[in-house]
């Protein structure tokens, strides 16, 4: 995989993405709302790219009524959030959690009732995301889900263009032009999104036939799989 998994920002990373993504934190609200469908005591709830752990702290906290002996698993390629996981790790020891750095090609994804991934197989080579997601839906127990969000392209050059360029007007609030051209050009290298039809075939390949999204924001999508 790919070293970048920005490094250089674990710093401040949940606020520069909320910065960079418009409706970051709707998007959240709306993975931590569709969670307590799927999660079940006794069962794994995993997160794949955890970062920080902040989603993985909210489903927690969302759901301890209904779901207090669920196992909760993050998992981030990324040592420089070792720190921040240590922390989240401290704050959540009444519960069963993990925070694991590991390649999550590595991962045997066993006994899941919800497997959540909020732009992560973006990072990964193309010829690798089959692949995860075929271990993702074999580790689902029947009625699970996989809810996941990726920014995509457009098979219309022109419209993809279009959508770019609001993006970057979008991120010119936040941030200078220098800066995102920067980080445009670093992520051309390291990022490489797919369309959404691509996305639904690697689903649909996985054996996941049941699939909707439920978030879009310029060229971001969430979506909802279930098993």
């Amino acid at each position: 995989m790919a070293d970048f998994t920005f490094a250089h920002r674990e710093e401040g990373f949940d606020e520069h993405i909320e910065k960079s993504i418009r409706g970051y934190s709707n998007l959240l609200e709306d993975v931590i709302s569709l969670s307590r469908y799927f999660v079940e005591d006794g069962t794994s709830i995993v997160d794949i790219g955890c970062s920080t752990g902040k989603l993985t702290k909210a489903m927690i906290e969302y759901n301890q009524d209904h779901c207090s002996k669920g196992r909760y698993i993050g998992i981030e390629i990324a040592e420089g959030f070792y720190k921040d996981l240590e922390k989240r790790a401290d704050e959540l020891d009444k519960y069963e959690v993990d925070f694991i750095l590991d390649d999550i090609r590595n991962y045997e994804f066993t006994n899941c009732s919800l497997v959540t991934s909020i732009f992560t197989l973006q990072f990964m080579p193309k010829k690798d995301r089959l692949n995860v997601i075929k271990n993702v839906y074999n580790g689902l127990n029947d009625g699970g889900a996989f809810i996941f969000a990726e920014k995509t392209i457009c098979q219309n050059a022109l419209v993809q263009d279009m959508i770019t360029f609001n993006y970057y007007d979008y991120k010119r609030k936040s941030f200078d032009t220098e800066d995102i051209m920067d980080k445009e050009r670093t992520l051309r290298h390291m990022m490489k999104p797919n369309t959404w039809e691509e996305i639904e075939s690697n689903l649909a390949k996985a054996g996941f036939s049941d699939v909707q999204q439920f978030w879009r924001n310029h060229a971001f999508v969430g979506a909802l799989a279930i098993k």
